[in-house]
């Protein structure tokens, strides 16, 4: 049975829901904005939504396979902490471990040292599927890491893992699971950060952009943040419930709206630019010395072509 490593605490567990159509189609073509590109925060959700727009199948069958593979090492003595090593919400865990259960790809029992706990044992057709899943993650990662050179990849997967809790580093492979799940991570680090705002770290985008604009009709931010139509839509009904932005007419064409910081809403943007900031901080010395710049220009070798110009900008690109 596998023993937690010592001195690996357990930190909050953030509860976070699903992502709504809008924000799972969100991404379209185009040019990056300059202003967000020097994140890797940003670059990161990026390349998740690229990656999962080429999915083959359900993120339930990720998790899954996310599961089945941590429990190649041996069984695990609380189906929760493993749940949170890997990052997947208790409730959706619950899930993934009945799917398996009842494939009988994983055994479930009681743990006789704590009876509020389930050991997880993975069973002759959960190392089946775990086989089969290596091959079919490896070819699909090779189709997602194509700009990339035979050595590029390795290191991509390396600084990936470092953005990750310690105790995921090792449980974690495949350079589409390390996308997404740090990704998610820096994802819940950002929103903690903005807890009882109600700002979320997506907001920076629409509302910093808004700031430098001025007056600026719909369509417009859609394009300038190269995001879908719905996708805007939702940011923005978000931001004016909110009261940060105002929906006013638009002084070059009285016909269409435009949108507009409230003062509110240039407050707010400072909010959250700290958070961003705080954030980016925390990424690069996730990343040691070098590692946010090479990170950087390894994403955007990821988002051409989609988005013309993302490897020239991303490599030279600085933060603020």
């Amino acid at each position: 049975m596998r023993v937690e490593p010592g001195g690996w605490t357990r930190g909050p567990h953030v509860e976070t829901g699903p992502q709504t159509q809008a924000e799972e189609t969100a991404e379209v073509p185009g040019a990056l904005p300059e202003s967000l590109t020097g994140f890797v925060g940003y670059l990161l959700r990026r390349v998740f939504a690229r990656f999962a727009a080429c999915s083959d199948g359900p993120e339930d069958g990720s998790r899954d396979f996310l599961v089945l593979d941590a429990l190649t090492g041996g069984d695990w003595a609380s189906q929760l902490d493993l749940a949170e090593r890997l990052g997947i919400n208790r409730t959706l865990m619950v899930g993934v471990v009945d799917r398996l259960e009842g494939r009988g790809q994983v055994l479930r029992t009681r743990n006789p040292d704590n009876r509020r706990q389930y050991i997880l044992s993975l069973t002759d057709e959960g190392r089946s599927a775990v086989e089969a899943g290596r091959r079919a993650v490896a070819e699909r990662d090779a189709r997602l890491t194509a700009a990339l050179t035979p050595e590029q990849v390795p290191r991509l997967n390396t600084l990936l893992a470092r953005l990750l809790p310690p105790g995921a580093q090792d449980l974690v492979r495949g350079t589409g699971h390390l996308v997404a799940q740090a990704h998610h991570r820096l994802r819940r680090l950002g929103d903690e950060k903005l807890a009882g705002t109600g700002l979320r770290v997506r907001h920076y985008g629409p509302l910093s952009l808004l700031a430098t604009s001025g007056p600026c009709p719909q369509q417009r931010l859609a394009q300038e943040l190269a995001i879908s139509g719905p996708a805007t839509s939702q940011l923005v009904d978000e931001l004016v419930a909110g009261g940060m932005v105002h929906r006013g007419r638009d002084p070059h064409d009285r016909r269409r709206h435009a949108l507009e910081l409230t003062e509110l809403g240039h407050t707010q943007l400072k909010r959250v630019a700290h958070a961003v900031g705080l954030l980016a901080a925390e990424t690069a010395e996730l990343l040691g010395p070098g590692g946010e710049d090479e990170l950087r220009a390894l994403l955007g070798r990821l988002l051409e072509p989609a988005h013309p110009g993302a490897a020239e900008a991303t490599a030279t690109a600085r933060r603020d």
